[in-house]
């Protein structure tokens, strides 16, 4: 069980970054990490670089996982007990300890997200 919030953060980022070339990094910075899709797409009316996917932002109790496809395909992601109780709101996740089981968890929705993504032409 991870415990330490630079430990979490990190975990996070690299199960992201495992995403390349599908997804690439719009930010790294030490308080905003974001993933996006790699092609031009257009996001509501406007035209964007690469369509939004998952930020991991540092707070000081928590580390926060914005995991974007949750929300636009909201009845795609079946989600544990575990993941519901960090899940506040509709796509913001407030992780302050990662299981084992729960890293898992978040990769495997990382991955359906990317799949998902691709088959609606968004990255």
């Amino acid at each position: 069980m991870k415990s330490d919030l630079t430990e979490i953060q990190t975990t996070l980022k690299d199960l992201l970054k495992a995403q390349a070339p599908a997804l690439r990094v719009r930010h790294d910075e030490e308080k905003k990490f974001e993933s996006c899709g790699t092609k031009e797409v257009m996001q509501g009316k406007q035209k964007v670089d690469g369509h939004y996917f998952a930020s991991v932002i540092p707070k000081p109790k928590d580390i926060r996982l914005y995991f974007f496809p949750i929300y636009t395909h909201v009845d795609q992601f079946d989600i544990s007990a575990e993941a519901k109780k960090a899940l506040k709101g509709k796509s913001c996740f407030h992780i302050k300890k990662l299981s084992p089981e729960l890293e898992v968890e978040i990769k495997g929705m990382i991955e359906k997200g990317v799949a998902l993504y691709k088959k609606d032409g968004l990255i």
